[in-house]
């Protein structure tokens, strides 16, 4: 058993031995590439997403040093007709970039990488010469002539390098340049079966990487046919709910909001478990990385960016074109390549019909608050720490108290956001209202049949709340919006969900600059 090569099956093993989740169904997608031109696959998913548990599995069922049969017998792949094909057939190169990173701070780390590899690939192969001009492409070809194996790599956090030197052009294109010099050159053809990459950024379009435009990439924006494996799907979650007593809508609301390509609803895998190992749901994705990884990106002076931020805060979506991002965190260059960039990192979510971004979960919604508080946007700020109030007086029916809380998130926000309009100030009056999002879910523009409500919060379940329908006006009187909610029966589906629904109209003078509101209670039984 070597350090890189051959090291057998004991992470995978590891991994099975507690809760598993079915994902083996991704080597079957990738057993149809090897041996042939689409042999290189780069896939690229967000952290604490099972990157390296996907990597660990592929390297336990590839690797000729060890019987991982009884590991796999019991799942999806065990089905597949390529498994007994590709079982434990081949010698198995095994990189994780990130240890590489923690060993060799100096620019010299890509000579380490291969000087690494040749010793550790030599004890496997003691009968073949590794000669002194040899670099790590020589050597192994030489092996695949003279023994007629083919291999199998997998680089698990194939970016940590770029992200760790992408401001040293020579480290970083000594690395490129080795990528290169393995797979893209013709003897990656003749020696690799198949190589997986995992990381959380793509390669296509590193500038200096054009050479590498054989992989097949699946990422957060484009996952492709791997899309299922990505996350966990709602089956998956309601089963582990199901399993371990835990409340469904409790993780849905927390970890739940990824769209993935043709997967509509794929929660976060990392925190889904912890959630399902502590009995507690908590924001433990976000606690596994620094706030400062999204403050830096959203305190970005670009156009309209802190305009979308806060409008997604509020529960918006917003347009969104990925296809610029050049995949390097040194050139984000505009608006679009920071919506990229935390697309890529998991704290968006991506529809790639609609081409619209989104906040997905409240776990991630409470990182993004963490971030504003960073980033020091102290109007955004002080409306979010206030609604907790705002929320509490709605409850009471305490209108002045409600109508002086929207003033409030109002008058401050005026800078940021144009509130000329009844649409800009629904999306202030969404931030004022920001703390119900634990045990409401939000809807604006709610289609009662007859019409639209400004804002419904419709209490989520296992919350004894009464339903929130609010209207607003501009230059009409509270009452009157009382009124229209009441003629158009906006009460009507919200009842479904709730016995009890409190009707809000809330009314703007735009010359006084004041506001006014009315609170109504109504009980449908």
């Amino acid at each position: 058993m070597g350090i890189y090569i051959n090291k057998g099956n004991s992470g995978f093993r590891q991994t099975r031995k507690s809760e598993y989740i079915d994902k083996s169904g991704l080597i079957g997608v990738v057993n149809q590439t090897l041996f042939t031109r689409q042999k290189f696959t780069c896939v690229t998913r967000c952290r604490r997403f099972g990157k390296s548990m996907a990597a660990e599995m592929l390297a336990a069922y590839y690797d000729h040093s060890c019987d991982s049969r009884a590991l796999f017998e019991d799942l999806q792949i065990a089905s597949n007709l390529t498994f007994e094909e590709h079982l434990n057939k081949y010698p198995v190169i095994y990189l994780d970039m990130t240890k590489f990173i923690t060993r060799f701070r100096n620019d010299s780390i890509v000579n380490h990488i291969q000087e690494e590899l040749k010793k550790d690939v030599q004890k496997a192969y003691p009968q073949v010469p590794l000669h002194d001009d040899d670099d790590f492409m020589d050597y192994l070809q030489r092996i695949s002539i003279e023994t007629g194996e083919y291999f199998v790599f997998i680089i698990d956090e194939w970016d940590a390098i770029c992200r760790e030197f992408g401001s040293k052009p020579q480290v970083m294109d000594e690395y490129l340049n080795l990528l290169r010099r393995m797979f893209k050159d013709v003897s990656g053809m003749e020696v690799f079966a198949g190589v997986y990459m995992t990381g959380i950024l793509p390669i296509k379009k590193l500038k200096t990487q054009t050479g590498l435009n054989n992989f097949e990439e699946y990422s957060m924006v484009s996952p492709g046919d791997m899309a299922p494996f990505f996350g966990f799907t709602k089956e998956e979650v309601r089963m582990l709910a199901e399993k371990h007593g835990m409340d469904f809508d409790e993780l849905e609301k927390w970890y739940d909001g990824y769209q993935i390509g043709p997967q509509p609803s794929m929660f976060n895998p990392n925190s889904v478990m912890q959630a399902i190992r502590k009995k507690w749901c908590d924001s433990y994705w976000s606690k596994t990385g620094a706030t400062d990884a999204i403050s830096g990106y959203i305190n970005m002076n670009y156009d309209g960016l802190k305009d979308d931020i806060i409008r997604m805060i509020a529960g918006e979506r917003c347009k969104v074109n990925p296809n610029g991002f050049k995949n390097d965190l040194s050139q984000v260059n505009n608006r679009d390549d920071v919506l990229t960039v935390l697309i890529h990192l998991g704290y968006l979510s991506y529809d790639r019909v609609k081409r619209e971004c989104r906040i997905p979960n409240l776990e991630v919604l409470g990182e993004m608050e963490n971030a504003i508080n960073d980033v020091k946007w102290v109007h955004v700020g002080k409306a979010l720490q206030q609604s907790e109030q705002l929320l509490e007086d709605t409850l009471a029916g305490n209108a002045e108290a409600v109508a002086r809380g929207v003033e409030s998130a109002h008058s401050e926000n005026t800078s940021i956001l144009s509130y000329n309009d009844e649409n800009s100030m629904a999306c202030v009056l969404s931030i004022a209202y920001y703390f119900a999002h634990g045990n409401y879910i939000f809807h604006r523009e709610y289609a009662s049949g007859r019409g639209y409500a400004d804002l419904v919060l419709i209490p989520r379940k296992n919350v004894d709340s009464p339903a929130i329908v609010i209207e607003l006006k501009y230059g009409h009187s509270a009452e009157e919006a009382i009124s229209q909610i009441k003629e158009r029966r906006y009460w009507e589906k919200v009842s479904d969900y709730s016995g009890d629904v409190l009707l809000v109209g809330i009314c703007y003078d735009k010359e006084a600059k004041t506001h006014d509101c009315v609170i109504e209670p109504l009980t449908i039984r």
